[in-house]
């Protein structure tokens, strides 16, 4: 079993470096690898005490911004490199204060994991929820440096509890702490006991985010004419019926912030919506449609709205909800949500809901004009908590 994950793992570089000929974020993963291990040994020689945290991407940044932010007033002694296995976590957070050094994680081989960790030397490392490479975590055991799942979330169907090979590689991780007692109880079924229910530390950083949030004056003239509906990190599928709503309903104002920007244009010829970058105080309000086409400040443009819609539904899975939620803001979301427990829940408090088509997002929306925002912002600060749980063991 070894073998043939090793194998699965040169087959996906091939397939990356094949994909990168027609792809730009394949060929970001892939030129963002050249010559990594003389980079990382450039910044980090000579340094001691280095934590190394990993993130797979943008997301999971956000879940782990608040503990980095923690581990670094606690031990502001020891340097912080930061991890990305995804290049829009690494495009977009490279320069992020909170680390001394952002690097691509390079692939998970045993030759790149031995000769990564030879030259980092860490004194410990912490993985951000789903992220298990198993090369990594064998050579990690190998040379007693201890390594950590945080925030991390299990369910049954995944292969960790299906076969016996997944479990066993579950031993060199030296301590979970998982977001559930479901995730708990999981691990326990395969022998692991070496956990902590610690919850989501997404709850802390979106938290923060509300206690200062960044402003935006041109944003909040235009959410102040009508009740606002952003939709945040839309795909394609989210935007056919969004694109509907917003044509049968001048009565909203719209922001629309996509999650690949090449959608744009198409977005213009459907909704005829004007650009947040050629915005001025002037014509801001001339037009009922926003697009965001300036990367990093949703999280922030929440505060001004009235409602959202996050994307991601229709596909894999939503994206994050939550930082809309913290501003007091009830969510809608397409039918694949089942992954995420903050989704349940809030669906269960009457905080957000799930649609499939055009009639159900707009029964939706109308069942949301009168919304009582202590259903979101109670839930966010009873759920809150998780960095300093996990930093009082780490």
């Amino acid at each position: 079993m070894n073998s043939l994950y090793n194998i699965s793992i040169q087959l996906y570089v091939i397939a990356i470096r094949f994909a990168a000929l027609f792809n730009a974020k394949a060929k970001l993963w892939t030129k963002g690898r050249k010559a990594i291990f003389q980079k990382i040994e450039e910044v980090t020689k000579g340094e001691r005490n280095i934590v190394w945290f990993h993130c797979a991407s943008l997301g999971e940044f956000e879940q782990g911004k608040p503990i980095i932010e923690g581990y670094k007033q606690k031990y502001p002694s020891h340097k912080i490199l930061l991890t990305f296995f995804s290049p829009s976590g690494f495009e977009i957070r490279k320069k992020t204060p909170l680390a001394d050094f952002v690097s691509y994680l390079p692939a998970d081989t045993k030759s790149n994991a031995k000769k990564f960790i030879s030259i980092v030397k860490p004194i410990k490392v912490i993985f951000i929820k789903y992220e298990f490479w198993f090369n990594y975590m064998a050579e990690l055991k190998k040379q007693n440096i201890s390594f950590y799942s945080v925030s991390a979330i299990f369910r049954a169907e995944q292969a960790f509890f299906k076969y016996k090979w997944w479990a066993e590689q579950l031993k060199n991780v030296t301590h979970f702490f998982v977001q559930d007692k479901n995730s708990a109880e999981l691990l326990k079924s395969v022998g692991f006991k070496n956990t902590t229910i610690s919850g989501d530390s997404r709850f802390d950083s979106v938290l923060s985010t509300t206690q200062n949030p960044k402003s935006f004056p041109l944003i909040k003239k235009f959410c102040k004419t009508k009740p606002t509906i952003i939709y945040g990190s839309t795909w394609l599928k989210d935007e056919t019926l969004l694109s509907q709503f917003i044509k049968e309903n001048p009565q909203y104002n719209y922001i629309i912030a996509p999650h690949e920007m090449h959608h744009i244009s198409h977005l213009q010829k459907q909704t005829g919506a004007q650009l947040f970058s050629t915005s001025n105080t002037e014509n801001i309000n001339s037009n009922n449609v926003l697009i965001m086409d300036s990367i990093g400040i949703l999280s922030s443009i929440y505060q001004y709205a009235n409602i959202a819609y996050i994307g991601g539904g229709f596909g894999s899975g939503i994206h994050n909800i939550l930082e809309a939620v913290t501003f007091g803001l009830p969510v809608i979301f397409g039918p694949n949500y089942q992954k995420f427990n903050e989704a349940t829940k809030l669906i269960a408090l009457g905080g957000a809901k799930s649609i499939s088509n055009y009639t159900e997002l707009t029964l939706a929306i109308d069942s949301f004009a009168n919304f009582d925002q202590t259903i979101a912002t109670n839930y966010i600060k009873n759920s809150s908590g998780a960095t300093e749980k996990i930093l009082e063991s780490l």
